[in-house]
């Protein structure tokens, strides 16, 4: 629970930068900022991904460093979701409703 917290503040406190992601280049052009997933689509600034990288899975967020988007690790694991048995229910399925 604490670390579904800690990334829900995460993801509220990188929203107001994702409206400042483009940066402005010689003469006021504008320069896209992102990073890419593994196959070549765009991320934006801020958006958390879970990577996969030498066996190892975590999260990491795209992020600029030194004027070049990156991808930081901000979560040593991945989230992730079962359907896994309720405390308290039977693990046998419920009889279905004849028709």
């Amino acid at each position: 629970m604490r670390h579904a917290r800690a990334l829900i503040a995460t993801i509220l406190l990188t929203l107001p930068g994702l409206v400042l992601a483009d940066v402005k280049g010689p003469g006021g052009k504008t320069i896209d900022c992102y990073c890419t997933d593994k196959s070549g689509s765009r991320v934006e600034l801020g958006e958390l991904r879970c990577l996969q990288v030498d066996g190892r899975m975590f999260m990491a967020q795209c992020q600029m460093s030194l004027n070049v988007p990156m991808w930081r690790e901000v979560q040593s694991s991945c989230l992730s979701a079962s359907l896994g048995e309720m405390p308290g229910s039977s693990a046998v399925p419920p009889e279905l409703p004849k028709i």
